[in-house]
């Protein structure tokens, strides 16, 4: 019996160990990038990089793609995969405890404390200072969450159990999300509902045109005197220029970031953490196992969960001949050039996959017979081809 495939996996950042202990003997963790079959990564900027020839896919250990050149990999043929879910739990935890921060001034007490630590009788100075830290129980308050997906549902659901309302606005939630969600959270029909009933407001929606600056001027007018805001999606969603002149006139009381930047971070009364959302190992582990997982089994047998820029397609185990995948426009006559080839070449099709993802598609073949060896050059001359993998031959090995 022939061994299995040797595949490269270059890793842009630290992955965690339980991660790549999740590859098949056969898999080897490469210094040299133009060896790889596959990249894993987490936050490290890719934009600019030179992706070498034999680059198949692209697994991001968490969940936002924003570093990486998705529209460039789609030209090329690769494969993006992300891991939604994976780090929820993380960042729905630090979402607790933004609530926390936004509602009393532990902050201001806890600097308290530590500008005052020389003193020998801080005990009972403490007694007098600490009024000036007073805040207010979440408890009975409403919260509002924009984004219902992995992390908005868990957050969602643990304000319920301490005691809040929560109103939830999410114009694509998900079969599964529903289904997770209390029935305790009530559902708002737009934005507005939730700006102008919520005393918290938390945003999780994914970052990209259509969301930037969505918690903008006219936004914040619409909201209640004294909100207290939460970002722990991405700092672009927040026109923070803007934010910065509504807590200036206070009417947004609080505004609690998990992005750093020029500007968050020099706005008065702001609690910007160092982008800790994720930042537990219980979320790195997750991340590199199913980033993984996800990259083995694509690159051993083609299929395709978590991708952020190709259809979904799972074929399971091939225990045909061989097998082919084809990444593709989505045009017309795509499929009937494909399935020339093969009947015009004598190979009969056991298996055939084919979905689409806006502009880009992909099929994916069990074929019965062995192929030809030019087959990759050929299917590569259909207009609209954009990649052709060779997935799996028997005789080459499984």
């Amino acid at each position: 019996m022939l061994a299995p495939k040797e595949r490269k996996i270059f890793c842009l950042n630290n992955i965690a160990q339980v991660g790549l202990d999740k590859f098949r003997a056969g898999y080897i963790v490469t210094e040299n990038i133009d060896d790889a079959a596959g990249i894993m990564v987490r936050s490290a900027d890719m934009k600019e990089m030179n992706f070498p020839a034999g680059l198949r896919a692209i697994a991001r250990a968490g969940a936002g793609v924003n570093n990486i050149p998705i529209e460039k990999c789609s030209e090329a043929g690769i494969v993006v995969f992300n891991t939604p879910g994976a780090n929820a739990n993380s960042v729905k935890e630090l979402v607790i405890a933004g609530l926390l921060l936004a509602s009393r001034d532990i902050y201001g007490g806890i600097s308290w404390v530590r500008e005052n630590a020389g003193i020998s009788d801080i005990t009972k100075l403490a007694e007098k200072a600490k009024k000036n830290f007073a805040g207010h129980e979440i408890a009975g308050k409403t919260l509002g969450v924009i984004g219902l997906g992995a992390i908005g549902v868990r957050v969602a659901n643990a304000a319920i159990s301490l005691g809040m309302n929560v109103l939830g606005y999410d114009p694509y939630l998900s079969l599964k999300s529903a289904w997770m969600l209390s029935p305790m959270v009530k559902h708002a029909d737009t934005p507005d509902e939730v700006y102008s009933a919520s005393d918290f407001i938390t945003i999780h929606v994914p970052a990209m045109d259509a969301t930037r600056h969505m918690l903008n001027a006219e936004a914040f007018s619409k909201m209640k005197e004294g909100v207290k805001l939460l970002n722990f999606a991405r700092d672009i969603l927040v026109d923070e220029e803007a934010l910065r002149d509504a807590m200036t006139s206070g009417h947004v009381a609080r505004y609690v970031s998990d992005f750093p930047n020029g500007t968050s971070a020099n706005i008065p009364g702001a609690i910007v953490l160092p982008h800790l959302g994720a930042s537990t190992e219980e979320a790195e582990d997750n991340c590199a196992v199913m980033a993984a997982v996800q990259l083995q089994d694509y690159l051993d047998n083609g299929n395709i969960a978590n991708s952020v820029n190709f259809p979904e397609i799972n074929a399971g185990l091939c225990g045909a001949e061989a097998r082919v995948a084809i990444l593709h426009r989505n045009i017309p006559a795509m499929l009937s050039g494909i399935t020339s080839f093969f009947g015009s070449n004598g190979l009969n099709i056991e298996n055939l996959i084919n979905k689409a993802r806006g502009q880009y598609a992909y099929t994916l073949l069990d074929i019965s017979h062995k192929m030809p060896d030019d087959t990759t050059e050929r299917l590569r001359e259909i207009n609209g081809v954009l990649r052709v993998r060779r997935v799996k031959e028997r005789s080459q090995g499984w």
